[in-house]
C-alpha cells in the first residue's frame, strides 16, 4: 500500500486559513468515518493543532484536497495554493521530522510528538488504522524517541518562558521544594507555569490585576489565586517570581522586596521580568540574596539554546533520513514474499510432477540410474526455462540494464553481465576494419 501525507501548517498558509481547515477533538471520529467513506480509502489519520494540519492514509492527495475542501467549506483553489504532500518515504520521513519537532515553530518542541500520539489513538480508535498506518505510526515513535535520546534537540531554552524556567533550574538544585510566584495571567505566564509544573516546582501562586483570570489559569495547574493588591502579604513565601503583565509602572519596588527578604531570613529569591515596559524596579537587583533577570538577559541563553539545538537537529535529520530509508527497504521486502512463495510453490509443483513421474517408470521396471538422470535434465529445463528466454530477450532487445539485473537475480557473476551482447556487437566491427 502506498501512504501519502498531505498537510498545511504555519510556514504554508496563515492562520486564516489554518483555523478553517482545523478539526475539533470531538468531531474526529466522526470526520475519519466520513472521510473514509467519501474516500473509499482503508486507512486514515488526522493531526490537527494549533500550527498544522495534515492526514495521513492511502488515498490520492487530489481526492483527499477535494474532501477537505467540501467537509470545510474552502475553496479548492485557496487550498490547492497553500498545501504540501509527500508520498511513501517522503511521507515517512516528513512524519517522522513532525514527530521529532523538527517541522516546528519552535525547533524541537516536544508538544507536538505527544498529539500525533494522540491522532494514531483516535483513529486506531475509530477502526481507520490498519496494518500499514500502524507500523508507520510505530517507527515514527521510535524514531522520535531516538532523537530525543541521542541529541539535544529538546534540552536548551528557545522561548523566554522556557529560558526563564531553566535559569530557575541552574539557581536551585530542587524545584520540588520551591514555591513560584507568578504575577500576570497572560499566555507568556501560562507557559512558565507548564515549564515549572513539568519540572516539578512544590507550589504555584499567580497574582492578577483580576482576581477571576487569574483564578481561571491558576485552575489549570493546581495553583492559589490572589490579586496584586495582595502580592506583598505572599511575597515572603515566593522563592521563584517570575512577572510578566502590560502595566505601564512597576508592580514590585525595592521595599517591598527588602521586608519580604527580611522575613525569609535571607534566603536567596530568584526573579525574571519578561515585561516590557518593566515590572520590577530595576533597583531590586542591588539587593543581596535576589537574582534578578530581565528579558535582556534570557536574550543570551535563547539565543545560545537555538545555536545549540540547530546542531543538534543536524544529529536529528541523519537519524530520520536513515530511519525512513530501513523503513521502506523492510516494506519493500515484505511486499516480495508473496512473490517468493508464488515462485517457490512453482518449483515445488514442477519437482512433484517430475518425481511422480520417475516414480511411475520406476515401478515399472526402468532403470534407476537412467530415470535419474533423465528426472535431473529434465528438471533443470522446466526450472531455467523462464530465466533463458528473459536473457535471451533482454539481449535482442539490447537492454544492458535488464541482462544485469537478470544475470544478478538468478546468480550469475555481475562482472560478466554484458558479454553476449558486448562480444555479439563487436565482431562486425572487427570484419569491417579488415
Amino acid at each position: 500500500m502506498s501512504i501519502i501525507a498531505l498537510g498545511i501548517n504555519h510556514d504554508s498558509a496563515p492562520v486564516a486559513v489554518r483555523e478553517r481547515v482545523a478539526f475539533a477533538p470531538e468531531v474526529m471520529p466522526s470526520a475519519l468515518a466520513e472521510a473514509r467513506t467519501a474516500l473509499e480509502c482503508r486507512e486514515l489519520a488526522i493531526l490537527s493543532t494549533c500550527n498544522r494540519t495534515e492526514i495521513y492514509g492511502d488515498v490520492a492527495p487530489e481526492l483527499l484536497l477535494a474532501w477537505i475542501s467540501q467537509y470545510h467549506s474552502v475553496p479548492l483553489e485557496q487550498l490547492s495554493g497553500c498545501h504540501y504532500q509527500f508520498t511513501d518515504e517522503l511521507a515517512v520521513r516528513h512524519m517522522m521530522r513532525v514527530a521529532c519537532g523538527l517541522d516546528s515553530l519552535v525547533l524541537g518542541e516536544p508538544q507536538i510528538l505527544g498529539q500525533m500520539k494522540s491522532a494514531y489513538a483516535v483513529a486506531r480508535e475509530s477502526g481507520s488504522v490498519g496494518s500499514t498506518l500502524h507500523n508507520v505510526f510505530q517507527q515514527v515513535f521510535s524514531v522520535a524517541k531516538k532523537v530525543r535520546t541521542e541529541t539535544a534537540i529538546g534540552e536548551n531554552p528557545v522561548s523566554v518562558a522556557y529560558a526563564a524556567v531553566s535559569l530557575a533550574s541552574r539557581i536551585f538544585t530542587d524545584l520540588g521544594q520551591q514555591t513560584a510566584l507568578l504575577i500576570g495571567a497572560g499566555d507568556t505566564i501560562e507557559l512558565v507555569a507548564r515549564h515549572l509544573l513539568d519540572k516539578g516546582v512544590k507550589k504555584l501562586i499567580v497574582a492578577n490585576r483580576t482576581l477571576s483570570r487569574a483564578q481561571s489559569l491558576a485552575e489549570n495547574f493546581g495553583a492559589e489565586a490572589i490579586l496584586l493588591a495582595d502580592i506583598p502579604e505572599y511575597l515572603p513565601r515566593a522563592d521563584i517570581l517570575i512577572s510578566s503583565t502590560a502595566s505601564q509602572l512597576p508592580i514590585l519596588g525595592k521595599g517591598a522586596v527588602e521586608t519580604a527578604l527580611k522575613q525569609r531570613r535571607h534566603r536567596p529569591m530568584f526573579m525574571v521580568d519578561i515585561a516590557v515596559p518593566r515590572d520590577i524596579e530595576p533597583q531590586v537587583a542591588k539587593l543581596d540574596d535576589v537574582y534578578l533577570y530581565t528579558v535582556d538577559d534570557l536574550r543570551g541563553v535563547i539565543d545560545e539554546g537555538k545555536r545549540l539545538r540547530e546542531q543538534a537537529a543536524e544529529a536529528a535529520h541523519h537519524i530520520v533520513d536513515a530511519a525512513a530509508q530501513a523503513f521502506m527497504r523492510e516494506q519493500r521486502s515484505l511486499q516480495a514474499v508473496d512473490s517468493i512463495r508464488s515462485y517457490r510453490q512453482q518449483a515445488q509443483a514442477v519437482s512433484k510432477d517430475e518425481l511422480q513421474k520417475a516414480l511411475i517408470q520406476l515401478r515399472a521396471g526402468g532403470d534407476p540410474e537412467q530415470l535419474l538422470e533423465q528426472m535431473a535434465r529434465t528438471l533443470t529445463n522446466k526450472l531455467i526455462h523462464a530465466p533463458t528466454v528473459a536473457l535471451r530477450q533482454a539481449t535482442a532487445d539490447g537492454d544492458l540494464e535488464r541482462l544485469r539485473i537478470a544475470r544478478e537475480i538468478i546468480g550469475l557473476q555481475p562482472d560478466a553481465s554484458g558479454q553476449d551482447m558486448h562480444h555479439s556487437a563487436a565482431a562486425p566491427e572487427k570484419k569491417n576494419l579488415k
